[in-house]
């Protein structure tokens, strides 16, 4: 009988115990110190939805942490991925005061995942660290991201009815995935020629000068030898990782075949070194 009555004892006071624990919906940060969010999965993505808050996270190596700080505005929120495609969600505002800098947030916070159920993730399937066949993982993952729709900034050139879109930057490994969009609007088919990569340094002083350095793609995913009128189309190009100080910028030149619709789009260095 006191067996009984000790096991049920140990049964409510879980039950009182599990009804009390708080569940983590609102992150409080400021400018002045460092609030630490540990993961259970390695950090694969982190998002905040305002430029006031900042989430960084090693991006070349997968942790399982990252921090968060913020500036004085409006609340905005945090999208969180783990590397098993677990999502987190969280409303993040400004406190002055902080009573607590570290968050240790359980898989049950999860709101689910990015991938339906009975799919395996991308990187379960095909990213592994001694993996031969990098065109076939490079093929694979720029199918999965040419079928989602994420945008990173505004970075659009136009000319004479076609629009060149640079519509994402995804860091994956050691590589960049540049997501592109080709759109044309006018009355005529677009012959494309080429499309070009490069990074310009601007020197500074009496003598000005401009100097160009090409950049090669690991691969060239779904590119269009034509865009139809009134039609678009986009594709994605992988290339070695790289960054570039403030004083250096990408350029994008996109030549037409037998025509003159050449389109050229600078790219910020901001846009290059906080990629998705």
């Amino acid at each position: 009988m006191k067996s009984i009555l000790a096991i049920l004892l140990m049964f409510s006071f879980s039950l009182m115990k599990a009804q009390t624990t708080e569940i983590l919906d609102t992150i409080y940060a400021n400018d002045t110190k460092n609030v630490s969010l540990f993961f259970p999965e390695p950090i694969r993505q982190g998002i905040t939805g305002s430029e006031n808050f900042v989430f960084t996270y090693n991006r070349e190596k997968e942790q399982y942490f990252g921090l968060l700080q913020a500036k004085p505005g409006k609340e905005s929120n945090l999208l969180v991925i783990n590397r098993n495609g677990s999502i987190f969600s969280y409303i993040v505002r400004y406190k002055a005061q902080l009573s607590k800098f570290n968050y240790f947030i359980p898989l049950s916070h999860s709101i689910g995942n990015e991938r339906p159920k009975g799919t395996e993730p991308i990187q379960k399937e095909l990213a592994k660290d001694s993996i031969d066949n990098k065109t076939f993982y490079y093929e694979k993952f720029c199918a999965y991201l040419l079928n989602k729709r994420e945008y990173l900034g505004r970075n659009t050139s136009r000319f004479d009815g076609v629009i060149l879109r640079l519509e994402n930057i995804v860091f994956d490994k050691q590589e960049l995935y540049f997501v592109i969009q080709i759109r044309n609007n006018s009355t005529l088919d677009y012959d494309l020629n080429f499309l070009k990569f490069s990074i310009e340094t601007r020197q500074k002083g009496k003598k000005k000068s401009v100097q160009r350095l090409p950049l090669d793609p690991n691969l060239i995913y779904n590119l269009p030898s034509k865009v139809e009128k009134n039609g678009f189309a986009r594709f994605i190009y992988v290339m070695p990782k790289f960054s570039t100080s403030n004083n250096r910028r990408m350029i994008l030149e996109l030549n037409e075949k037998d025509g003159e619709r050449n389109i050229k789009m600078k790219v910020s260095h901001k846009y290059i070194n906080n990629p998705n």
